[in-house]
């Protein structure tokens, strides 16, 4: 299946544990007796029927609810035999955002497995042509596993992505000329940010599905499960990574405003300083009352113009050895 096909509101397989599916096959009834393979029904929230389809499945009806919820964070919560699973994924469609993450919802038992889906997750369409090539997952542990591991697949070029981004905003903090784009900056931390803030819960979700005790987890499914949270939680250090280097730069920007502002002050306040005892000097001879020397002299206005010129080159060596115009 092309990542660019539209995906069904809803799928139905049966897996027989051996790697192949059959399309289409109802699913497996609470209860049954165990043949072995499992049954994956993968519904469109938003769907006509998605409600009444559940409702068949006869699920309990915090499940249903859960499964339907407007808005999910990913977790993974136990209840009775099942557990309800919520994962998220890149959102890899045509102009969408990576960082604006895709959620589906799973309900996982023994025989099978109940998924929702709002938006299509091309991690689903890699199960699906998995399966077209006999390589289906064999139980619904591995299911789950094997999904996370597509989710992590298609997070790594958005990860990568923003790993070249911030080595080339620090290969242009080095250069003094260059100019820094804040605003690039910015988007870049914002969606590191929002990457890790579901990265990181996501590892955990897994993490809490290994580690329970439920009878239909095998010791393959867990070492895949825990192998998925590993990678999960490598590209949750991965954003770690680069929201620091991040930080590192903006300090680095900040750091070069405030030297070229500290510079600019400098030189407004030697200025400043040359200017004060001249403006004193002007004044006291510019005052109105009687007995300001010079005042019947025709030289004298020379004189006081040479004093000033004299006063401030000794005011520019005084500061110059004082080191104020370095």
């Amino acid at each position: 299946m092309s990542d660019l096909a539209p995906l069904p509101d809803r799928l139905a397989f049966l897996f027989d544990g051996a790697g192949h599916a059959v399309k289409d096959a109802p699913p497996v009834p609470p209860g049954s007796p165990p043949r072995g393979g499992f049954s994956w029904l993968h519904l469109r929230r938003d769907a006509e029927g998605t409600r009444a389809a559940l409702d068949a499945c006869d699920l309990d009806g915090f499940v249903v609810e859960a499964l339907m919820a407007e808005e999910t964070r990913p977790r993974c919560t136990v209840h009775g035999d099942g557990a309800l699973v919520n994962l998220r994924g890149v959102n890899l469609n045509p102009g969408a955002e990576p960082e604006d993450m895709v959620s589906i919802r799973l309900w996982v038992e023994a025989e099978r497995v109940i998924g929702i889906w709002i938006r299509p997750l091309r991690a689903v369409r890699d199960i699906l042509e998995a399966a077209d090539r006999g390589q289906a997952p064999t139980t619904p542990g591995a299911f789950v596993a094997r999904l996370a591991l597509r989710l992590a697949d298609r997070a790594e070029p958005s990860v990568a992505a923003l790993n070249e981004r911030i080595d080339d905003l620090e290969d242009l903090v080095l250069d003094e000329r260059a100019s820094i784009p804040r605003l690039d900056l910015s988007d870049l931390r914002r969606e590191a940010i929002i990457l890790r803030r579901y990265m990181l819960p996501q590892r955990d979700a897994l993490t809490t599905l290994e580690i329970e005790d439920l009878p239909w987890l095998t010791a393959d499914d867990r070492s895949r499960l825990r192998e998925a949270a590993e990678r999960v939680f490598r590209l949750g250090e991965d954003l770690d990574a680069i929201r620091d280097r991040a930080q590192v730069v903006h300090d680095q920007i900040m750091d070069r405003r405030a030297e070229r502002m500290n510079g600019q002050m400098l030189i407004l306040s030697v200025v400043a300083a040359i200017f004060l005892p001249l403006g004193l000097l002007t004044g006291l001879l510019g005052i109105n009352v009687g007995g300001v020397p010079g005042t019947e002299s025709p030289y004298a206005f020379w004189w006081v113009c040479a004093a000033l010129v004299a006063l401030t080159g000794g005011l520019v060596w005084l500061f110059r050895h004082l080191g104020m115009f370095r």
